[in-house]
């Protein structure tokens, strides 16, 4: 019993010493990472506000977390061509800020975590040394810092804390302020004076400094109105896709949303997000070319992405590859590590007990198992993924989807008949499904998606579409490919739905479905 007790207590002084230390270390501790597309430092604070410094030229912002937290986000560099396209990326971020906010949640996460266990290594240091003096020894030194012999001793720890400390020393500013203390937050609306109007949605922004010229004041003016336009395109648009009239799936079949080529258009992650959801789709394939250039300032738009289909359903249900402008390791890597299963060239269990096998696009992304080579054509990748699929083919694993930024690296795996389906992107214009008589007598199809992004051109930031948006639905059945559908949002907001197709997979006497 008297063990238990002292154990107990041992345990107890342990938690409040892990709790005061954890506490100290995770509010001074701090993150680089990538942000709204900069560079970013991420610092856990008490204030209960976001706070973004945006750097000397724009005003800093705040708004309240409703929490005991808060955090402290100063803004590095940047890859915007000029300070008019950088103030309108803010805007449109800011009215899609779904991925943003779950990496700052990921990053204090993280240091949340390593502040812990950093804590609770401290806090055993003198729980330790507690038990390895003794309760002896213990009372020798309790009776020997009684004497008066050491006070010197006391005297001595004293100033040198002193020193070191000096705490009649104003932080090397004396009694100027900072350029910050300098200035005071108002709302939004103030701050932009009463001709400009401001959606009620920015009530609770707040910012901290001036406009020192018309032209800034007419891009803030500017970016105001690109947050109103994007937040209400995209949000009504996902509203009304969540009332479409979508074929349902029948008993046994399960559906996936496909999305490709969204090239940093956040905004139509929650619309696809609602497609499924309506569809009822229980995972999702991405056909790559989700970035412009595949650098690391386009987090933001994998960060998007992974909260639009990070929940539900689709969590533990999600494949991807990588597209032509995906450049270099990033976004798969990115990807890979947010829990996407990034398609190498391997064969794998897909939804429905899908055999799924996919490769990134060769002209930049990198090959998958095949990265070691070099020189690698088009064609001899197209001819690598159709030997992947004849050998699991011949070995009685048939290839129910292939996945491919472009549907062309499926083409020969189709025609040797090796494959149910190819699923594809890259040509920001749909095509098919289209049926392939293969030459050992199966049955193929063939299907390539427009952009989800609407993106005419390898960006799409904006605050609406550029082209129609689209969405594909595919439906499966006893991991086989049944029927495929698309969704296309058009550039006035309103919908096109397409036929549900049949991908029948037994030869057909007149070469038709």
């Amino acid at each position: 019993m008297r063990h238990l007790a002292r154990f107990s207590a041992y345990a107890g002084v342990w938690l409040v010493l892990t709790a005061v230390a954890g506490s100290v270390l995770f509010l001074s501790s701090s993150r680089e990472t990538t942000l709204a597309s900069h560079d970013a430092v991420v610092h856990p604070t008490l204030s209960g506000h976001l706070v973004v410094d945006a750097g000397p030229v724009l005003p800093d912002v705040r708004i309240v977390t409703g929490q005991r937290i808060g955090v402290d986000v100063e803004l590095g560099k940047t890859t915007a061509g000029s300070f008019e396209e950088l103030v309108q990326r803010y805007a449109f971020i800011a009215s899609q800020p779904e991925g943003v906010e779950s990496r700052v949640r990921e990053v204090l996460g993280d240091l949340a975590l390593s502040a812990a266990l950093r804590g609770g290594a401290l806090a055993a240091v003198p729980l330790l040394a507690w038990a390895a003096v003794g309760a002896t020894r213990r009372r020798e030194l309790l009776r020997a810092a009684r004497s008066p012999r050491a006070v010197p001793v006391v005297v001595v720890a004293a100033l040198v804390v002193v020193g070191v400390t000096q705490p009649w020393s104003g932080g090397g500013l004396d009694d100027d302020e900072s350029v910050s203390q300098g200035r005071s937050w108002q709302s939004l609306s103030e701050f932009l004076g009463p001709e400009v109007p401001v959606p009620a949605e920015l009530d609770g922004v707040e910012v901290r400094g001036d406009v020192t010229t018309s032209q800034t004041r007419r891009l803030i003016e500017s970016a105001v109105s690109t947050y109103q336009k994007g937040l209400d395109f995209y949000s009504d648009a996902a509203a009304a896709a969540a009332e479409l009239e979508l074929r349902t799936p029948e008993e046994g079949e399960n559906v996936v949303v496909m999305v490709t080529d969204r090239h940093d258009n956040i905004g139509m992650d929650q619309v696809a997000r609602a497609i499924g959801d309506r569809a009822g789709a229980t995972a999702v394939f991405d056909a790559g070319d989700d970035t412009s250039t595949g650098s690391t300032w386009e987090a933001f738009s994998l960060d998007s992405l992974d909260a639009a289909f990070g929940a539900g359903p689709y969590a533990d249900a999600r494949w991807a590859v990588t597209g032509n402008h995906d450049n270099g390791d990033f976004v798969g890597s990115y990807l890979d590590s947010h829990g996407w299963t990034l398609l190498d060239g391997e064969v794998v269990d897909g939804p429905d007990g899908v055999r799924l096998l996919g490769v990134g696009d060769p002209r930049s992304s990198g090959l998958g198992n095949w990265r070691d080579e070099s020189g690698l054509s088009f064609s001899d990748v197209e001819t690598r993924v159709a030997d992947a699929a004849c050998a699991a083919d011949e070995g009685g694993d048939r290839i129910g989807t292939i996945l491919v930024h472009d549907a062309n690296l499926g083409r020969e795996a189709l025609a040797r008949g090796c494959a149910d389906l190819v699923l594809g992107g890259h040509t920001h214009v749909r095509s098919g499904p289209n049926r392939v008589d293969g030459e050992n007598g199966q049955v193929g199809w063939s299907y390539t998606s427009g952009t989800t992004g609407g993106a005419a051109y390898a960006i799409a930031v904006g605050s609406s579409i550029r082209r129609p948006a689209d969405v594909a639905l595919i439906t499966y059945a006893d991991g086989r490919p049944v029927g495929v559908q698309g969704v296309m949002l058009q550039t006035n907001g309103t919908f096109e739905v397409g036929e549900f197709v049949p991908t029948e997979l037994a030869p057909a006497d007149d070469g038709e479905s």
